[in-house]
């Protein structure tokens, strides 16, 4: 072959220059869009940070809310953060185990036209906005028996019900197949290969989903609007009562004309943000670790 007819070969062509050109805008674009997120979210920890820093300290964290308080009386929001772990733990112990318990028998024994129609349910359920969950709950529950923190809590948990569920049933896709056939050759029933076998590879992503859930309805305002917002300032723990909550205190606050009020619900929504930042980095670690665990398993 002559020494022009290899560099011909060699020369890439229009078509190939024009692959690498759209290659290498399309990766910039993207490392741009990427960018752009990252920077959102740094405006956003820096313009609540700078704002609410300042109103944190320990009687932000102990001492309850004093209405028509005079200035220089201390107070804080330890009863909206009582309220929140009472509420988020009971919807959490509320949806957990349903949510789990649904996803094992859609992906594991229901017939594939079950299947389908849980999934759209469960896709349907999760889009529907917060605040018409909010007055379901309300015409269901607090218009017999008031406002309290266990009706909160059940409109949290119709909330984060779809997103164990879904991602519970992601998990389960991600086991290998040949750990249950090896159960069932071994001759343990379907019930007890699932039980003993499958949902133990599962922990990790099951915690993942879990997290992200609680960390959304930590966040969430309209359902307790409706459900749990006719508060005492004082520190309680019943559920029978309603309890007052960071994101309802941060509505409320935010709506005051006193600017100490203000300072409070920028440093409420700076606890806020950190525990779902906290929340966030913590799902991550375990999906990482159940995908390595996933990893070995199919090994």
């Amino acid at each position: 072959m002559s020494p022009e007819a290899s560099a011909a070969l060699c020369r890439p062509g229009d078509r190939l220059r024009r692959r690498r050109a759209v290659n290498r805008s399309l990766e910039l674009a993207a490392w741009l869009a990427a960018a752009a997120g990252v920077a959102i979210l740094g405006v956003l920890v820096w313009s609540v940070a700078s704002r609410g820093a300042g109103a944190l300290s320990l009687d932000f964290f102990t001492k309850g809310q004093v209405p028509f308080a005079p200035p220089g009386v201390a107070q804080g929001l330890a009863n909206a953060f009582a309220g929140t772990l009472v509420l988020v733990g009971l919807a959490t112990a509320m949806a957990l185990p349903c949510g789990i318990l649904i996803a094992v028998y859609v992906h594991e024994f229901a017939p594939r036209l079950l299947q389908r129609a849980v999934g759209l349910t469960l896709d349907v359920l999760n889009g529907v906005p917060a605040i018409v969950i909010g007055f379901f709950v309300f015409g269901l529950v607090v218009v017999a028996h008031g406002q309290s923190a266990l009706a909160g809590a059940f409109a949290l948990a119709v909330l984060v019900l779809p997103l164990v569920s879904r991602s519970t049933i992601e998990v389960l896709g991600l086991v290998p197949g040949s750990l249950r056939e090896a159960a069932l050759a071994l001759g343990a029933p379907r019930w007890r290969a699932t039980l003993g076998i499958v949902l133990p590879q599962t922990v990790g992503g099951i915690l993942t989903g879990t997290t992200l859930a609680v960390a959304r309805a930590a966040g969430e305002t309209a359902p307790l609007l409706f459900t749990s917002s006719l508060v005492a300032n004082t520190v309680g723990w019943n559920p029978a009562h309603a309890l007052q909550s960071v994101p309802v205190a941060i509505f409320e606050l935010s709506e005051s004309p006193d600017p100490a009020d203000h300072a409070r619900a920028w440093a409420a929504a700076l606890v806020l943000l950190g525990f779902i930042l906290l929340a966030s980095l913590g799902a991550r670690w375990l999906a990482a670790r159940s995908r390595r665990h996933l990893g070995r398993a199919g090994r």
